[in-house]
């Protein structure tokens, strides 16, 4: 049962938390958002829109989840900077031209085309304009479980996801293909890793295992399912004496590339 992202049950699974200090500071790696229109595309509850809001650009988040835009809305009522539109990655509806910077994060594995997502990217983009693409490639996702990397647990648990996780993750190389033929000079490739939370104790962290907090792939398990994972990360993270302060990070791949302009990325 993949996650239903108009069905209200998960309304604010993308909205409530922040973005992290590591996912900022790379942001400011490759720009400086101050005073320039951004767009979000797929904000989701718009966690990222107001992070880049609160680093000085003016910001339209891009969902096609009514539901998720209305959580990006109750959530940002202190950002009068940022607005929201009803749209597709491939059909955003936005007008030509119009973006000194894009953000993809966390979109680009629900999508089978992505010709028709890099090719609406550099539409919307001005001459010069960057797309940052963030998301996990097969060898992200499937790193060994440690007391820092959560998600590995998953897979640990449960193997028969791992095959359901590489066929809805995009390979480098089909990444670099579409943004050449979309227009797109070759992407600046690089990893992050993002601290997603920090779980103050072991009842913190089941609370947003068995809440399927902000992670699409526990939508994949049954609630019984869910309890037997938690018993094996509390029984894991025991044996490492790791049961307070529990760190909760992901690697990710960015894609930094660029619509005309310098083939520098930097």
């Amino acid at each position: 049962m993949s996650i239903d992202f108009s069905h209200p049950k998960n309304k604010h699974t993308y909205a409530i938390r922040t973005a992290s200090p590591e996912w900022k500071e790379q942001v400011r790696e490759i720009l400086d958002p101050q005073g320039m229109e951004v767009a979000d595309i797929g904000c989701g509850g718009g966690i990222y829109s107001r992070a880049l809001a609160e680093m000085g650009a003016q910001v339209t988040g891009v969902d096609p989840s009514p539901i998720m835009l209305e959580a990006a809305q109750e959530q940002s009522d202190s950002f009068p900077q940022i607005r929201w539109i009803q749209g597709s990655a491939e059909q955003t509806g936005l007008p030509a031209g119009s973006f000194h910077f894009l953000l993809m994060r966390a979109v680009i594995h629900h999508l089978r085309d992505l010709l028709s997502c890099f090719h609406e990217a550099a539409r919307i983009l001005r001459p010069g304009g960057i797309l940052l693409i963030q998301d996990r490639t097969p060898a992200d996702c499937l790193l060994p479980a440690t007391p820092d990397h959560l998600r590995g647990f998953i897979f640990e648990m449960f193997p028969r996801l791992k095959e359901k996780e590489i066929a809805r993750r995009h390979p480098s190389v089909e990444i670099h293909r579409a943004l050449k033929a979309a227009g797109f000079y070759a992407p600046w490739e690089h990893p992050l890793w993002e601290t997603r939370r920090i779980h103050r104790n072991l009842q913190d962290l089941e609370q947003d295992i068995l809440q399927r907090q902000g992670r699409s792939i526990l939508h994949e398990l049954h609630d019984e399912e869910l309890h037997r994972l938690m018993r094996h990360i509390r029984h894991r993270l025991t044996a490492t004496d790791v049961t307070t302060d529990i760190p909760d990070r992901d690697r990710w791949t960015l894609w930094t590339t660029r619509k005309g302009g310098s083939d520098t990325q930097r």
